[in-house]
């Protein structure tokens, strides 16, 4: 591995006063002292606010501060004349840096492996998206990270686009990149996450070195079978701290996170020795052990991940526009385009705002779009997407919303896409279809005959004839033939996530996915809310069996005489009905199951009842799962 730049190496150790760097104001706009168009654009200036976290710590590229430590770099550089902000002025906007053993941006598709450090981490688990979750994870940034990479890409965000813009392939120092370039940042289409690692071989340490925090990125890339240059070339590793360690003095230092590569010289222990090409990785830590400080509630209530999504977007978007610092895209301080865009006030110009993708909402910042409005820079939530060849075409695929189904049922579902451009024409592509459906590439129908039961998550690509592409993902839940419940009854086990098959009225009824019996989903009669009446889902079936089965799990803290769970069965072939399970209330049942025998062949109606009286403190509700025939 070669050492860094050595001229950048003398600018950095050496006297670089005239090139002072802070990072501040709005958007931490740079402000520096002395001539900043006669700062060479590859070369990084010394930071010389002292209360910067990358104060003499050079590899703290893309360093995210603290809010409170913000205020005071602000403050310093208030008091220091010469050190005022510069607003989108054409030497303060992200120059190339000319790439770092060819590596500027991340000009393919984006590949994030999240490496979860150590054995603080605990048990493994996995959630109903698909998700790991850990047992050592209070917060759960674990899965809300996994979901944030996810939907990059997806239900046509377009935060992604700003870094699109940036390119490798043009001359050091340039702010734009020709109509012809071919290098852009790959718009991350279907999700940017590639991989997930819990390394629990050993404890992380209670405060981790840059030299360690990268050596656990190259053992990442070993573990997932990234052994080549090439391998990693749009790969990038970020390695999560557990909770209540200090991975590089984050919590003294006043920062969220940084990045950087394995081959800089300056990181803390040094630099890291790699047999697969450079390495690039985050220093990221637990942020919510830091609260508001790193973003918790910064912007929605409570909001406590929205540090985790605007400290890890910051560090992403700085990753895929200056992949090996500095070799990408920087200012003449040596920001870069998330850098310039931090802790900006919600609802102001340039402010963070909640990211809405196929996954979830997620509060982000905008990032540095040297084409900002009028021509001048500025810090954007959304961009058109810009394609290699120079092509602002934009594709939008139109969501079609969750989708249900059951096995060897056949199914036909068209996919709609449009392009901002006349005269193209669409390919269609599909990933994580259930098993038995395809796709049409011209036409974008997806038919077929389900095979197998299950819920996955489905991602469509309509691409252009010039490449640029747009994507759409949604849910398919594929009930058991027969219906879930089998015997006759459709989606006894409410696997479609809905109440398909079912009726409801009264008071209130919903879907949950969490303390069903089995599976993802259970039905819920009543609220964790005071409700007036009853509440009722019924379903008519034709028998095919001997024995009817319905599970329930009744929370009653009333007395019977008021509220109550129960079960009714009608035989509509006899005109006969029967009562399952007589009125129940318990404070706290836990899962209880009740049989009835049935007449195959028959028309029955079930009904599966929850009654609450509405008294405030005590609101009644009843769980209801796996109803089916045997």
């Amino acid at each position: 591995m070669r050492p860094r730049n050595p001229v950048r190496r003398w600018v950095t150790r050496g006297t670089t006063a005239a090139f002072a760097a802070v990072t501040l104001a709005t958007g931490m706009q740079a402000a520096v002292t002395g001539a900043q168009a006669a700062v060479p654009a590859h070369v990084t200036p010394a930071v010389t606010n002292p209360y910067s976290p990358a104060y003499h710590h050079a590899y703290r590229h893309g360093v995210v501060p603290t809010r409170p430590q913000l205020a005071k770099m602000r403050a310093w550089a208030r008091s220091h004349p010469g050190a005022a902000p510069i607003h989108a002025a054409s030497a303060n906007d992200l120059n190339y840096g000319g790439g770092i053993d060819g590596i500027g941006v991340t000009s393919g598709a984006e590949k994030v492996y999240l490496v979860f450090y150590g054995s603080q981490w605990g048990t493994q688990g996995t959630d109903a998206n698909g998700n790991v979750t850990l047992s050592g994870d209070p917060s759960g940034e674990a899965p809300y990270l996994q979901q944030l990479f996810k939907g990059l890409g997806t239900g046509g965000e377009l935060w992604s686009g700003v870094m699109t813009q940036y390119c490798d392939g043009v001359a050091v120092g340039a702010q734009s990149c020709p109509a012809s370039n071919t290098q852009h940042v790959a718009y991350p289409t279907g999700g940017a996450l590639a991989g997930v690692w819990v390394d629990e071989s050993a404890a992380s340490p209670s405060t981790a070195s840059g030299h360690q925090l990268g050596v656990e990125a190259v053992n990442a890339a070993a573990h997932f079978g990234n052994t080549t240059a090439a391998a990693n070339r749009d790969a990038q590793y970020v390695v999560v701290s557990p909770h209540g360690t200090n991975p590089d003095n984050w919590l003294t230092n006043g920062f969220c996170a940084w990045h950087d590569y394995n081959g800089d010289s300056t990181l803390s222990g040094g630099a890291v020795t790699s047999p697969y090409g450079d390495i690039a990785f985050t220093n990221f830590p637990y942020v919510t052990d830091a609260g508001a400080s790193c973003g918790q509630g910064f912007v929605n209530s409570p909001g406590t991940l929205d540090g985790v999504s605007i400290v890890e977007g910051h560090e992403y978007a700085e990753t895929v526009t200056d992949q090996n610092p500095a070799g990408g895209y920087t200012d003449s301080s040596g920001a870069e385009n998330g850098d310039k865009c931090a802790w900006i006030t919600p609802g102001t110009s340039g402010g963070s705002f909640n990211l809405s993708t196929s996954t979830g909402t997620f509060a982000m910042q905008t990032t540095w779009a040297n084409d900002g409005a009028g021509g001048a820079g500025a810090c954007e939530a959304s961009h058109a997407i810009v394609t290699n060849g120079g092509g602002g075409n934009t594709v939008t695929v139109t969501n079609p919303g969750s989708q249900t189904g059951t096995v060897g049922t056949a199914v036909s579902l068209q996919i709609s896409a449009s392009d901002s451009a006349s005269g193209q024409t669409l390919t269609y592509t599909a990933s994580g279809l259930p098993a038995g459906l395809s796709i049409n590439s011209a036409s974008g129908l997806i038919t077929g005959t389900p095979a197998t039961a299950g819920t996955s998550t489905v991602t469509v690509t309509a691409t252009d004839t010039t490449g640029a592409a747009g994507s759409a993902s949604f849910t398919w839940t594929i009930g058991s033939s027969g219906g879930g419940g089998g015997g006759g009854v459709t989606n006894g086990g409410f696997e479609t996530g809905t109440f398909s098959g079912w009726t409801t009225s009264g008071a209130a009824t919903s879907i949950v996915s969490t303390g069903q019996h089995s599976g993802s989903f259970a039905a819920r009669a009543g609220s964790t809310s005071p409700t007036n009446g009853n509440s009722n889902i019924v379903q008519t079936f034709t028998a095919s069996g001997t024995k009817l089965t319905v599970w329930y799990d009744v929370v009653c803290p009333d007395t019977v005489t008021y509220d109550w769970a129960t079960v009714i069965l009608r035989d509509n072939t006899t005109g006969t009905s029967y009562t399952v399970l007589g009125r129940t209330c318990v404070a706290n049942s836990g899962w209880k199951q009740v049989t009835h025998a049935v007449t195959s062949g028959h028309s029955y109606t079930l009904t599966l009842r929850n009654r609450d009286d509405n008294y405030p403190g005590d609101p009644t509700y009843t769980l209801f799962d796996d109803a089916g025939v045997s």
